[in-house]
């Protein structure tokens, strides 16, 4: 037998330890682990089976390849269900509702006359039990087993023949083969490798249940991401009950989709129109704080931005960006200040995107700026006022893609005025009961949120 060390953040492979992994850069990450010899004369797995290439014009397509859970947002996420044989990894902080969501995407299945196996590799069954009470699982086609072993865990998936199997968690899993630790580098490749097999030779989905790092990063090897057909990620603060499950991957998919649920007694409850919930507790006449319509996916949502500009004790002034990236935020208040003269260098900056959203387009980045001027001059934005638009280095307002939707949205909620590119505002018709205004300027913007 031989030993490598292996990097339990990146998967970095050494025949030697170091104390800083080359790969990412962590400390202390590299363990050692026997790497296995391969015996002559042994033959690989048969992965393609006993299929043959043949043209791309003779392959029928095949039918019902998706099958909806009956959770619209989990659906969502999917690209409209479970496609037949994908593999599917599902991450997040301990305590998020991963296992959650899972069983009770479970037992919708098993409802609809679907055999589901549940293998749970850090509860007993009698555990899972109380867990599923709590949600109301108990169909008779929800099947559970206990298990680590990665053979008995395929010969139950012979035995049962279910259309859905989920693991919890992979980093549980081992495999007999492989002398190394449940939870090593080796063994969430190699059981991870074996699970593909059976999904795409078996024709039924795989979950993959996996534990993050303390860097918020899926543990294991960067490969198993790579390996499976979808990620799956939980955000939010599990103190909090708002959840959002975004597709980080998905090769039947947009990964632009979000899902977005809450936290109850009975289990994750599906939120079905965000703006509202996100805008519920707003406070009228409050400064720094201003609504933007954002695009996740085909789904438009109203965020609140609010922005809190102090003064700064400090030498260098602090910067803090929450559901946005801090990178956007140094920029756009540089831009505030040489474009639109108003100073901020001498202060401290904080934004928030409320509700625990994440906000990765450009088109909040007008939101920023005029939430940020109107804390500075202490003068609250109109509460019926909504502003979109990409800002750049010149100041100017550049146009942002699917403004009808975005506007839309915005209209249904009540809102009477909106602050758009000037470019975008050409191109509209007019949305009944909404005032749209176009600027070329983040000065103009700041002038009319000012009046």
């Amino acid at each position: 037998m031989k030993t490598a060390y292996f990097c339990q953040e990146c998967g970095y492979k050494s025949l030697k330890w170091m104390g800083k992994c080359p790969g990412c850069g962590g400390w202390n990450t590299l363990v050692e682990e026997t790497v296995g010899v391969e015996k002559k004369g042994a033959r690989s797995h048969p992965r393609w089976g006993k299929n043959k290439p043949i043209p791309i014009t003779e392959i029928k397509p095949q039918a019902n390849i998706r099958t909806k859970t009956g959770i619209k947002e989990f659906d969502r996420i999917l690209g409209g269900g479970i496609v037949a044989g994908s593999l599917v990894l599902v991450g997040g902080e301990p305590g998020i509702g991963k296992s959650t969501i899972l069983l009770q995407v479970s037992n919708a299945l098993s409802v609809f006359e679907k055999t589901v196996l549940y293998v749970s590799g850090e509860e007993s069954v009698q555990q899972s039990k109380l867990r599923a009470e709590r949600l109301g699982a108990s169909s008779p086609g929800l099947f559970m087993v206990s298990e680590t072993n990665l053979d008995l865990i395929l010969e139950y998936i012979n035995e049962v023949q279910p259309s859905l199997v989920i693991i919890d968690s992979i980093q549980t899993v081992f495999n007999p083969e492989v002398t190394s630790a449940p939870g090593s580098i080796s063994q969430v490749r190699e059981c991870a490798a074996r699970l593909l097999v059976t999904a795409k030779s078996s024709g039924f989905a795989i979950f993959l249940v996996g534990h993050v790092t303390k860097t918020g990063a899926i543990a294991g090897p960067r490969v198993l991401e790579h390996m499976v057909d979808t990620v799956l990620y939980f955000e939010g603060d599990r103190h909090h009950s708002y959840r959002i499950l975004r597709a980080v991957k998905n090769r039947f998919g947009s990964t632009d989709e979000i899902g977005i649920f809450r936290m109850t007694e009975g289990g994750l409850e599906e939120v079905q129109n965000p703006s509202e919930i996100f805008l519920s507790e707003r406070e009228a006449g409050l400064t720094g704080s201003v609504i933007v319509p954002c695009m996740e996916g085909r789904r438009p949502i109203l965020v609140e931005v609010q922005a809190l500009v102090s003064h700064s004790g400090l030498p260098i002034p602090r910067r803090r960006a929450t559901g946005v990236d801090l990178n956007r935020v140094l920029m756009l208040m540089a831009v505030l200040e040489k474009r639109a003269g108003i100073r901020v260098s001498d202060k401290d900056v904080f934004i928030n995107m409320v509700g625990g959203v994440k906000v990765v387009e450009p088109g909040v980045d007008l939101g920023i700026v005029l939430a940020a001027a109107s804390n500075v001059k202490n003068r609250p934005i109109s509460p019926e006022t909504v502003v979109v638009g990409e800002v750049g280095l010149g100041g100017e307002v550049r146009a942002v893609r699917q403004i009808e939707q975005r506007l839309k949205e915005a209209a249904k909620l009540g809102f009477e005025r909106a602050i758009i590119p000037r470019s975008n505002a050409e191109k509209i018709k007019g949305i009944k009961g909404l005032k749209i205004i176009g600027v070329r300027k983040i000065r103009e913007a700041i002038n009319l949120v000012e009046g």
